[in-house]
């Protein structure tokens, strides 16, 4: 277990600790130990987490009301935000997993990843206390941490288009997807997004994703539907 203890800076006491939040409920279910897989520590290491990332957050904006915090907190311990976290340790080449989960891809899976993050962070913390798992929570999470602290809003139009759309009718915007052009490796897609049949904007990306944040950012600024009459009908 070296190689892992050095990519998480810090060294067990207890080494079985580790052993356990890298070991998958698969294995277990193989070997006929049920009991000894990393679920406990998952469940122990998701609430050290979010203490960690509530109190650091905390400290960095006390300007920032609760709502706005949350949506933060939220941007960290999502489930691909957990998985970039463990790659950063190369968790998936330390995890223990039955045939069937690694024959599956399970070695690579976001969720997989996730989950022994958090295990490893619950051994962390039994083994060495708060201020430890603290340190390696912080040191894992830094990169992400800096990039909410550059852009503490994160930006989201077709969200925030979403949002003004159902307030005044429940109804989804829709992306379509109308044009694409250029060689493989520069494309560029042109997206409509339409509401209650109406088209409200169009947008321009390198990607189906790029064009349709364009399109909601453009409707939002356009607010066509108020030109539409909708409001009214």
């Amino acid at each position: 277990m070296n190689s892992i203890e050095g990519l998480l800076g810090y060294k067990f006491r207890n080494s079985l600790l580790l052993a356990e939040a890298l070991t998958h409920p698969s294995l277990a279910y193989e070997t006929q130990r049920p009991h000894f897989d990393n679920q406990r520590l998952e469940f122990l290491g998701d609430a050290v987490l979010q203490l960690v990332l509530t109190e650091r957050l905390y400290t960095l904006f006390p300007g920032f009301a609760e709502g706005d915090l949350t949506k933060m907190r939220a941007r960290l311990v999502s489930r691909d935000a957990l998985a970039a976290f463990s790659n950063t340790w190369k968790l998936g080449e330390f995890i223990l997993l039955g045939k069937g989960e690694e024959s599956s891809g399970g070695r690579t899976r976001p969720s997989t990843l996730a989950d022994a993050f958090e295990a490893v962070l619950g051994a962390v913390y039994l083994d060495g206390g708060f201020e430890a798992v603290k340190k390696v929570v912080l040191s894992a999470a830094e990169a992400e941490i800096k990039r909410i602290v550059e852009a503490p809003e994160e930006k989201n139009p077709k969200g925030q288009l979403q949002e003004l759309l159902q307030a005044i009718k429940p109804v989804s915007p829709v992306y379509e997807l109308i044009a694409e052009s250029g060689p493989d490796h520069a494309k560029e897609f042109r997206v409509n997004v339409i509401w209650d049949g109406r088209a409200l904007a169009q947008g321009v990306g390198k990607n189906k994703k790029e064009a349709e944040a364009a399109a909601a950012l453009s409707a939002i600024k356009e607010r066509r539907w108020e030109s539409l009459g909708v409001l009214n009908s």
